[in-house]
């Protein structure tokens, strides 16, 4: 559990993981949420790069699984 904590701590992941969910819950749909979920990933993505940063798959993948929850929840609903 530990190191699943210092995982998320690392590179603010877990910022990326609320954000999605936030992003996924104003979607209103769960297609909607993880498509959403995976373009605000990759426009927050890119601004890394431009700002000559490289490209982080897991801060990438952390924001769509976070539309993912979102998405599983508006499932559910």
């Amino acid at each position: 559990m530990n190191k699943f904590i210092s995982f998320l701590k690392q590179s603010n992941r877990y910022k990326h993981l609320v954000g999605g969910f936030i992003v996924g819950i104003c979607a209103l749909s769960p297609w909607c949420a993880l498509y959403s979920a995976a373009v605000v990933a990759s426009c927050l993505e890119l601004k890394d790069v431009l700002h000559g940063c490289r490209w982080d798959c897991l801060d990438w993948l952390a924001m769509v699984a976070g539309g993912g929850f979102a998405a599983l929840l508006w499932l559910f609903i």
